[in-house]
């Protein structure tokens, strides 16, 4: 466990920068996050080139020149704000989403933004979206708002009790010592037979609290592991999703969901909630790949089914 802990830190935290508006404060947040992890910056930007796919930049193409002069100026800002912080820089060629995702391979988180025009768009842009579907490791998406106040948001995904992205929800609220906010999604079943009126309350209150306790067990034995970290339990109806994940998203300093089968919540997440929402300032969006597996997961005790209590 040790070889494999210290190999993680050795694991650099990856951000992409373009030259966009936003890229400074989106480099201030992967600085951030590399010093909190203890981990090295690699700093990368995707030069075109003579690449002609269909992720091409529009617009005029920089030099080879102009993303060596950005690169040394990004890593410089980086040195400024964690002088102690080991910097690298690479320009690759080719596009940045495709670029990013091969170095998600071998690194410990990648950062970017959602997108240089989010006032005029509801969805992410192109690089973000790839990533979310294709990066090997977590995915830290800016969105408007960073905040060191709120708790950690996590949609939890109870069909696993044992997943990468509860792993990361606790790691980040230890971390940065804060609440953690775990929320569970549920519908209640459409398909049975239909019940006379008068069991229809009684079977919407069965469901919650069989999602209540699927909640309870997808928690069960992560106290032990990170035991300063307090937790907060919320089921919530479908209905409600939309409307909470607003309000996580303006309150809370990070929101953490994994990806899944279907990347469901992810799409949520990033477009169909409606340009209202992308016009206020957001915290970022720490997104969970399916395949990506926590150094802490071995440590759970197996079939642990108690509920943490809190």
């Amino acid at each position: 466990m040790d070889s494999v802990v210290s190999a993680r830190q050795n694991s650099p935290v990856v951000v992409g920068v373009d030259g966009s508006r936003t890229h400074q404060v989106i480099v201030d947040l992967a600085v951030a996050e590399a010093v909190r992890r203890c981990a090295p910056l690699l700093i990368v930007h995707a030069w075109p080139g003579r690449y002609a796919g269909p992720l091409r930049p529009r617009g005029p193409v920089p030099t080879e020149q102009d993303g060596r002069h950005l690169l040394e100026l990004t890593a410089r800002r980086a040195q400024h704000l964690a002088p102690q912080l080991r910097v690298r820089t690479e320009l690759s060629k080719g596009s940045a989403a495709r670029v990013l995702a091969e170095h998600s391979g071998q690194a410990r988180l990648v950062v970017v933004g959602h997108r240089d025009a989010a006032l005029t768009r509801s969805s992410w842009g192109s690089t973000a979206a790839y990533l979310a579907h294709h990066g090997a490791c977590p995915l830290l998406v800016h969105r408007g708002g960073v905040s060191d106040r709120g708790p950690v948001v996590l949609a939890v995904s109870a069909g696993d009790p044992v997943t990468a992205t509860i792993a990361c929800a606790y790691e980040e609220a230890a971390l940065s010592g804060s609440r953690l906010v775990a929320v569970h999604v549920w519908t209640h079943p459409t398909g049975r037979d239909r019940p006379p009126v008068t069991n229809v309350t009684a079977e919407y209150a069965a469901d919650r609290q069989e999602a209540e306790r699927h909640l309870a067990e997808a928690l069960a034995g992560w106290r032990s592991i990170y035991p300063d970290v307090e937790v907060e339990r919320l089921v919530l109806h479908d209905l409600d999703v939309a409307y909470t994940l607003q309000r996580a998203s303006r309150r809370g300093r990070l929101l953490v969901a994994g990806m899944g089968s279907n990347g469901r919540l992810a799409e949520m997440l990033y477009g169909s909630l409606g340009l209202a929402m992308v016009r206020q300032a957001e915290c970022p969006v720490l997104l969970v790949p399916d395949t990506f597996r926590h150094p802490s997961m071995p440590k759970l005790p197996a079939g642990a089914a108690a509920a943490d209590g809190r």
